[in-house]
């Protein structure tokens, strides 16, 4: 009897070091995994374009196709390649991630120029003149693997570097269950969120014609004229993100002093944010963010031809295809 004593007591034991180590994983993940909120926003406002146009219920298998993907993406490829590079070449997760930040500038930069000088969806028009719905459907979800293929390499070194910032007295081991627990948690917020936008059109419509109450076919008409709005809504907020954090990863990345080390322009902005609203508090923060992101603006509408008229047409040579953004 005492020896089952002493067994459940280590038991016991164990379990509350397992909890513990939990705990320690979900709170790392949880500060680390909002440095990433940028990414985050747009990889939720991208994917919805990917099922326009398509039989609505072909509209959930395919995101589960994208998000199974985007699993193996983070889990299987991403992240060891990541904890590799973290213990054998740490000093290159700065300048990956200051190329990831530029990504981001010429991303939201791009989406912008695009509004001021409005050209046709040439990516519609071209899959939509496909008469073979299940290779319309392959070639969208292609499509879409790519593009978030992308952005998890941005969210997974943005949060590595996070979690190396926050805690580096962590283990490897430890630092490699939260960037796990972030590459979850944010596929399945992301993929979950992106299933619910698309339906909600469709959920409203139901509403709209088989609610038993006037209310209730008023809440389903106002989800049905409400869905693209929130499209438009979400697209801007992803946009003014992806310019906040692009720029911010450059200026820290520039003070960095195991890179660059340059004073500027993070003095500049410190000091800005202190003259207009003070030491700390949320309008500081807000000052600084909208200077990362002007700053982030600038650097993307500059890197708009190089990628366009200079590394656009190499891609294309070396690939033998017409490479287009």
């Amino acid at each position: 009897m005492s020896g089952l004593i002493a067994l459940l007591d280590d038991v016991a034991a164990l379990t509350r070091i397992a909890a513990t180590s939990i705990d320690d994983v979900a709170g790392m993940a949880a500060k680390a995994g909002t440095k990433a909120a940028g990414v985050i926003i747009d990889d939720a406002a991208v994917t919805p374009k990917y099922v326009t146009g398509l039989n609505p219920k072909r509209e959930l298998p395919i995101i589960w196709k994208i998000a199974r993907a985007s699993f193996f993406s983070k889990l299987v490829i991403l992240l060891p390649v990541a904890m590799l590079l973290n213990y054998f070449a740490p000093w290159l997760l700065i300048p990956l991630l200051m190329l990831g930040g530029l990504y981001l500038c010429f991303e939201g930069a791009e989406k912008i120029y695009h509004v001021l000088r409005p050209q046709h969806d040439a990516y519609v028009d071209a899959d939509m003149d496909a008469g073979d719905p299940a290779h319309l459907e392959e070639s969208r979800v292609k499509g879409a693997i790519k593009t978030d293929f992308i952005l998890s390499a941005e969210i997974m070194t943005i949060s590595l570097n996070s979690i190396v910032a926050e805690f580096p007295d962590a283990s490897i081991w430890m630092q490699g269950m939260t960037l796990a627990a972030i590459a979850v948690a944010i596929t399945i917020a992301v993929y979950g969120t992106v299933a619910l936008i698309v339906k909600m059109d469709d959920v409203g419509a139901w509403m709209a014609l088989n609610a038993k109450t006037g209310i209730g076919r008023g809440m389903g008409k106002g989800l049905v004229r409400g869905m693209p709005h929130l499209l438009t809504v979400l697209s801007v907020v992803g946009t003014a993100a992806m310019l906040w954090v692009g720029g911010s990863i450059l200026v820290h990345g520039l003070h960095d002093p195991n890179f660059l080390g340059w004073a500027q322009p993070y003095g500049f902005i410190k000091d800005l944010a202190h003259s207009i609203a003070g030491e700390n508090g949320f309008g500081n923060w807000a000052v600084t963010a909208f200077s990362d992101g002007v700053l982030g603006l600038a650097v993307g509408l500059l890197l708009i031809p190089v990628v366009t008229r200079v590394l656009a047409p190499m891609i294309g040579a070396v690939t033998g295809s017409k490479a287009h953004h």
